[in-house]
């Protein structure tokens, strides 16, 4: 049995990532030979625990070729995924060497207005290039731009449909979500970025909204959930991407500047590029 398997992907209930897999093996198969990578030692594997200790009692063999260094998915730059996971874990210094490495074969830009976003993608994409929105099943307080999470996509039309269908990603007006689009890509993405996971403070934060305002998330499980969507929804484009973070607005509690700014401006510190 040969099984494929990303890090940081857990983004629903249930879903206990790698330590969960050697559990399995442990109480069902512990007469397997196993054979891992041992770049498992990674956060986005271990969950909080070490290599040593997932892999307690299994008949396991470390070998470094098993790891599968060359990403598939963004064919411009394989440091997307490395880029990416800088930004989550604030290493600030590693996402701006990074960003300099890939800026020229694969785009990102930054930008507060949702128009200049679309402009964007259609300049950019070329022949049948597909495009699309996306955005965190989370992210509610997005719907004054037209982006309304909750109005679930139907998949085959949004992946499939041509520029003339008003169902596919390329009319900009359906939002994906990290359910939707896990597994799958587009060549270009708009990344709509909501207050649910905001930076202040030299952390990001986590958030849920509850009829009229943000609550604060705790839980472990689903703090790394929120996380990982975001892991996920910027790893969909395969030839660049443009992030949106609103402005906010003061006048609605919902929105207020101060839940977007340190967002956008942490981005903007890290080198990408505003429109």
């Amino acid at each position: 049995m040969v099984c494929l398997i990303g890090g940081g992907q857990e983004i629903n209930t249930g879903e206990a990532g790698l330590p969960e897999w050697f559990d399995a093996v442990r109480r069902k198969f512990s007469h397997w030979n196993v054979y891992v990578s041992n770049t498992l030692s990674d956060s986005e594997y271990t969950r909080g625990t070490n290599l040593d200790e997932m892999l307690e009692g299994l008949k396991y063999t470390l070998i470094d070729e098993l790891h599968l260094s060359v990403s598939l998915r963004s064919f411009r730059s394989e440091r997307v995924s490395e880029f990416v996971k800088a930004i989550l874990n604030v290493d600030k210094a590693r996402a701006k060497e990074l960003f300099e490495e890939l800026k020229t074969n694969y785009p990102i830009v930054l930008t507060r207005n949702i128009t200049e976003a679309k402009d964007w993608v259609k300049k950019s994409a070329r022949g049948s290039e597909r495009y699309g929105i996306i955005a965190s099943s989370g992210a509610t307080r997005l719907k004054p731009f037209g982006i309304w999470i909750q109005s679930k996509i139907d998949a085959k039309n949004w992946f499939l449909k041509d520029k003339d269908d008003v169902r596919s990603s390329y009319f900009l007006e359906d939002t994906a979500t990290e359910f939707d689009i896990q597994g799958l890509e587009l060549d270009w993405t708009i990344v709509a970025w909501d207050a649910n996971f905001r930076f202040n403070d030299g952390i990001f934060t986590y958030h849920n909204f509850s009829g009229r305002k943000w609550n604060n998330i705790k839980i472990y499980e689903k703090i790394l959930y929120l996380k990982n969507a975001y892991r996920v929804l910027l790893t969909r484009a395969r030839q660049g991407m443009v992030i949106f973070v609103p402005e906010g607005d003061d006048s609605d509690l919902t929105r207020a500047k101060s839940f977007y700014d340190g967002t956008y401006n942490y981005l903007k510190s890290i080198g990408i590029t505003e429109l």
